[in-house]
């Protein structure tokens, strides 16, 4: 069977709405929570996808959390072989980094709901076309990466230029959240450090303004980002079933 490997790195940012599609194409999902298992040190050979999920620490971390470096050899090897991946937040942070672009503290952190602007060739691109030219999406970061100096821009925000690229044919960063869905923000707004980060941030959407985006615009990027992730899947493609051949008799 079919299997994706997933980086994920505290237990508030898992998979999301991404997880049920994968399961429904049939793949199985390989987790490996960096949080629990810091010395991991998955075989990447054995998968037909990546996805790095996001988290609270940064790129610029790695001597105080060696798994930066693991995470980063490995997505180095998978963009070897040709496989796809795909980086989400800090996951696209250490995507761009592993293709040499500096990640850099934010001048404006972006927590809440923005609009984002796709590029020219966003609008075309065969995964990220259904966000169309403009979408509500969720954000929660403090940092950016730049664009990759071989990659493609697909997509920014007012506050952000940075928000998704494409590298080859098969690796994607979005900066953006698309997996999240209403439980999973509101366990984002209940947990202390997410919390914390947000009363520091004066001036941004509090938690009131937060929830009231959400409702209005959950909906529309939930069915969005199940056509950008079905897109991506197709990159990995389906799982291929064992045909059982038919018997036969000797002498035939």
């Amino acid at each position: 069977m079919s299997r994706i490997l997933v980086f994920q790195h505290v237990a508030a940012e898992p998979l999301g709405t991404l997880d049920p599609l994968i399961r429904r194409r049939g793949h199985r999902i390989r987790f490996v929570n960096f949080e629990r298992e810091p010395d991991a040190q998955p075989d990447v050979d054995r998968y037909r996808g990546l996805v790095v999920l996001g988290g609270p620490m940064n790129v610029d971390e790695q001597h105080a959390r060696p798994h930066l470096r693991t995470e980063l050899a490995a997505i180095e090897r998978m963009l070897g072989q040709g496989k796809p991946v795909l980086g989400i937040c800090l996951g696209a942070q250490l995507l761009a980094h592993a293709l040499g672009a500096p990640v850099k503290r934010h001048h404006t952190p972006e927590i809440g709901w923005y609009r984002l602007q796709a590029t020219e060739a966003g609008r075309s691109d065969p995964v990220l076309a259904p966000l169309g030219d403009e979408a509500p999406v969720f954000q929660w970061h403090g940092r950016h990466f730049e664009i990759p100096r071989s990659a493609v821009h697909l997509a920014r925000s007012d506050t952000c230029e940075q928000q998704a690229f494409r590298w080859g044919e098969k690796a994607y960063g979005f900066q953006f959240h698309l997996e999240m869905d209403e439980p999973l923000i509101e366990r984002w707004l209940a947990t202390p450090g997410y919390r914390a980060e947000l009363e520091r941030r004066e001036g941004l959407h509090d938690e009131a303004a937060i929830r009231a985006h959400t409702r209005e615009h959950i909906a529309a990027m939930q069915a969005s980002a199940d056509a950008v992730f079905n897109n991506f899947l197709d990159l990995v493609g389906r799982p291929q079933r064992r045909v059982a051949l038919p018997s036969r008799e000797f002498g035939e």
